[in-house]
């Protein structure tokens, strides 16, 4: 017998509620533990992972779009919240605007991408990435951009009010793929992922759907990067551009489960809980057990970890 409308409105309930439990809980714990645990980079690092994997949820997981240069954005929101501290002396949250207005702009230039897929997509944000790093990297810049010789932003080094606006920062994220999991548009999201004509037959905009998704998925990344600017304080080019921010979110999505909220964060929390543990104490072990997990994930559970438990039809947040 078909639910009624009050059994379908109590079942979403339910599911938002346990959505949001889970979210609250991260970012509650990420909060408590700078208390208690001395190691605050790593923690503050845990925090990005956590915010920029979920940013790239938003893109790959409900559209199918996955853009090897994430990190664009992510650089753009570091110098968009630096050259307005640097030149405007504007104060930190002021900045972190600027961070995100940086990332949305250069979303909205990158907008005909969209009409790429596949690899073709992936390969042209990689390519537009570089060119956004070679533009702030140019000596012939420095005025502007200080070029290939690093930011320095002491004047707004607060390591506490950053890392706790990195939390704000990834609570917004845990919402934003809350209320796709939830709503009608993040259904049309995933119809538009998994077949574009037939959803846009149905009266689906694929064509707004896509851009709403791209420019969420930059804004998250945008602020992301402006947070490490603020908390950082002193970077390069290189660093705000490292492609290994792009590498290690899509590893970590990947192998949690995308379109789900638990599998980033569990992808985060394992993965990068690997790397500290064994990337640091025993290097050259690293590589190795890096590569046969995501070997045996491709292999066995392409889906990510929470296909163990969708397999059996148990639904994972």
């Amino acid at each position: 017998m078909p639910d009624t409308a009050a059994e379908a409105r109590t079942r979403l309930i339910r599911r938002v509620a346990l959505d949001t439990a889970i979210a609250a809980a991260v970012v509650v714990a990420m909060g408590v533990v700078r208390g208690v645990y001395s190691n605050e980079l790593m923690l503050f690092n845990f925090i990005v992972y956590l915010a920029l994997a979920q940013g790239l949820n938003i893109i790959y997981g409900f559209t199918g779009y996955l853009p090897f240069g994430y990190v664009g954005f992510y650089g753009a929101g570091a110098y968009g919240f630096s050259l307005v501290v640097m030149h405007l002396h504007a104060p930190a949250l002021l900045g972190m605007v600027a961070a995100a207005a940086a990332a949305l702009v250069l979303a909205v230039i990158l907008l005909p991408l969209l009409r790429l897929s596949g690899a073709y997509f992936a390969i042209a944000s990689l390519a537009a990435a570089q060119a956004v790093y070679e533009i702030v990297a140019n000596p012939d810049l420095q005025d502007i951009t200080k070029g290939p010789y690093g930011v320095s932003l002491s004047g707004v080094f607060a390591p506490a009010f950053s890392y706790y606006t990195a939390l704000a920062v990834l609570a917004f994220a845990l919402a934003l793929v809350v209320w796709l999991r939830n709503s009608r548009f993040g259904m049309s999201l995933q119809a538009i992922r998994d077949d574009s004509i037939s959803a846009a037959m149905a009266g689906v905009s694929v064509v707004r759907g896509r851009t709403i998704a791209w420019l969420l998925s930059a804004l998250v990344a945008g602020l992301v990067g402006g947070v490490f600017a603020w908390h950082i304080s002193v970077f390069y080019p290189e660093t705000a551009f490292d492609l290994s921010v792009s590498i290690f979110a899509t590893v970590f999505l990947l192998f949690g489960g995308a379109t789900t909220l638990s599998g980033p964060l569990l992808g985060v929390f394992i993965l990068y809980g690997i790397y500290n543990v064994i990337g640091i104490a025993v290097p050259q072990y690293f590589q190795f057990t890096y590569g046969a997990l995501i070997v045996l994930l491709v292999l066995f559970l392409p889906n990510g970890l929470v296909s163990l438990l969708t397999s059996r039809g148990i639904r994972v947040p």
